[in-house]
């Protein structure tokens, strides 16, 4: 598998006097996680593959202010919203595509207001529409006949409606989707929202992401899929502490498209 990977900043694309597709935001997590960023190569190898003009911010991509305005500092998360606007904005930015729904949700709801209007999507939902396009081809591959199980992260799922794009996205792998039994608009948090990911757990018999794990664990899967990276740290935390690396895989809906075809 090569990992040559084209991946364009805006200031190239500027400097060319050309305007991309899409812009992907990384996001902080798809940007300096080590587990993230393998999420993100796939997600590049897809967009790759697909012929996808498309760039990203570099350097100049900033936090955008989600973890801040969880946790209530309001003045924080604007001041971060106002900076990364300003860049966007001056590259006459219009659609963004990321692998993150805290990045998807916050630039999407609450960007316009701070001057911010672009058309944003999540990339189950970016892929679903090459799929439809006819720009991107999903075989089985190696998840042919699969168990996986869905797990909902709650800004793509409860707080923007996005619940069939990413299930779509698996059926075409010709997998086996099991629901578990709080699935779509009553799935249950993986326990890292609201910015709980940056704190020590609070008192009680047990953790959030160990619940959901069990609740996945229901449904004997041989992979649960993610489309969140915090939604991913919480469930293979979760795995881990159940004894499961062995039997169950953690993986985004990106690398399984990637990897189903071997990009």
């Amino acid at each position: 598998m090569s990992e040559q990977l084209k991946v364009p900043t805006m200031a190239e694309y500027m400097a060319e006097g050309k305007q991309p597709e899409v812009l992907f935001w990384v996001g902080c997590a798809g940007s300096f996680d080590d587990r993230a960023k393998k999420i993100t190569k796939a997600f590049v190898r897809i967009l790759n593959k697909a012929n996808v003009d498309f760039a990203v911010l570099g350097s100049e991509e900033g936090c955008t202010g989600d973890p801040a305005k969880r946790s209530g500092n309001e003045f924080l998360f604007q001041m971060q919203a106002v900076t990364n606007i300003e860049v966007m904005n001056a590259y006459e930015i219009k659609k963004i595509v990321t692998t993150c729904p805290h990045c998807f949700n916050t630039m999407k709801n609450e960007y316009p207001e701070l001057g911010g209007k672009y058309e944003v999507m999540h990339h189950t939902q970016f892929l679903k529409s090459l799929l439809e396009e006819g720009r991107l081809t999903i075989e089985g591959g190696q998840f042919k006949g699969k168990r996986i199980t869905f797990h909902d992260p709650c800004f793509l799922g409860r707080a923007n409606g996005v619940y069939e794009a990413p299930r779509e996205l698996i059926r075409k792998l010709d997998a086996e989707l099991v629901e578990m039994k709080s699935c779509k608009s009553r799935g249950l948090c993986c326990g890292a929202g609201g910015a709980q990911m940056f704190k020590d757990a609070e008192k009680g018999d047990k953790e959030i992401n160990v619940e959901r794990t069990e609740q996945a664990m229901e449904t004997k899967p041989e992979i649960i899929a993610a489309g969140c990276p915090f939604c991913n740290t919480m469930m293979t935390d979760g795995v881990k502490a159940k004894d499961q690396e062995a039997n169950i895989e953690v993986m985004d809906i990106a690398e399984l498209i990637a990897n189903a075809d071997d990009l």
